[in-house]
């Protein structure tokens, strides 16, 4: 985790992906178990989700960029199911959940990165010269 404190609209943003991202992961799940799929399927349901956990935990912005463009894998995918299934709860969820996610991660970046370099430019120690 970064040692510099998140404050303002990245906060927000923040959390706001967390919690996206969570819903989205928790609806792939229920999706999975609900229509008895096979471990393969769970592994390609969950697994790109799963990958940038690590990246986000640590507050790696490239981690978060990167799960802006798989987001829209899962876009496209729940598209498909709300044309096949409309009206249906979960496509409904997840695609609430894709779009926030995108959004927000895609936001986060946006308020975070300019936090970061303001603090690793004034880093103590830095010598000009």
């Amino acid at each position: 985790m970064s040692a510099v404190p998140r404050t303002g609209a990245a906060a927000w943003f923040w959390g706001l992906s967390w919690g996206c991202w969570l819903v989205l992961l928790l609806q792939q799940g229920l999706d999975a178990f609900t229509r008895g799929a096979p471990w393969i399927i769970w592994v390609a349901y969950l697994v790109p989700l799963l990958i940038f956990l690590p990246g986000m935990l640590r507050d790696r912005l490239r981690s978060y960029v990167w799960l802006c463009f798989v987001s829209l894998l899962y876009f496209i995918r729940l598209v498909e199911r709300l044309f096949a299934e409309p009206g249906a709860p979960a496509p409904i969820v997840g695609m609430v959940a894709v779009i926030g996610l995108f959004t927000c991660a895609m936001l986060y970046v946006r308020q975070r990165g300019p936090q970061l370099r303001r603090a690793e430019d004034s880093a103590p120690g830095d010598t000009d010269g």
